[in-house]
């Protein structure tokens, strides 16, 4: 180097475009996944098939996720978050700060309407996939018994601020807020009998209701 010449900068780590680039390649990975599991079932898709798909190696799937059973677990946690820049626990639990247990109850049938399209598929791909993979059988039980504990606080709410009509307990109240939730009821109503999204709301929400208010 000549006398006098300015070193030579050191290149600075670009933190920020490889961060960038990993959650381009975990959404693709999530996408791909999705789309292959709804279309050709969960038995039938291998990782491999997943990351040709996302244009990502089979390697960095089984390191992000362990697996398909965990390809799943981040979808559903994905799903769960809903739409828009709050998660969708987040603003059910906000609701209970409303007085009028009606307009929570509202509120809880708008968010089934809105998670249930992300959600219920996966739920029901893991409740077929149970019949055969141990793996995914364990991952539906976790998952089912995650949703049963949410509804159990959502129903404790309502029985310590006395939303509860008479005869009500705390347990009816999750079992009824457990079925409103279920991937079942979802896919019995809207995928084949064709009703509206806005259908399913206020269905939801007017049986919730009329059984525990």
């Amino acid at each position: 180097m000549a006398v006098g010449a300015p070193p030579k900068r050191t290149r600075a780590y670009d933190a920020g475009r490889r961060q960038e680039r990993a959650r381009r390649q975990h959404e693709a990975a999530l996408d791909a996944a999705r789309a292959r599991f709804l279309h050709h079932g969960y038995a039938a898709t291998t990782v491999e098939s997943i990351a040709v798909a996302a244009r990502v190696s089979a390697a960095t799937i089984y390191k992000s996720y362990g697996g398909k059973a965990g390809l799943v677990r981040a979808l559903c946690q994905r799903a769960l978050a809903g739409a828009g820049p709050v998660p969708a626990e987040e603003r059910s639990s906000a609701l209970r700060s409303l007085s009028d247990p009606v307009q929570v109850i509202e509120g809880w049938g708008r968010l089934a309407a809105e998670v249930a399209p992300r959600m219920s598929p996966l739920l029901l791909l893991l409740r077929d996939a149970a019949q055969v993979d141990p793996e995914a059988g364990a991952l539906a039980d976790e998952l089912d018994q995650a949703r049963l504990a949410r509804m159990a606080e959502n129903a404790r709410y309502l029985a310590f601020a006395g939303h509860l009509r008479p005869g009500v307990t705390a347990s009816d109240a999750r079992d009824v807020l457990w079925l409103g939730s279920s991937p079942e009821l979802f896919d019995l109503l809207v995928n084949r009998r064709g009703w509206s999204l806005d259908q399913f709301s206020h269905f939801v929400a007017d049986t919730m209701t009329k059984a525990l208010l």
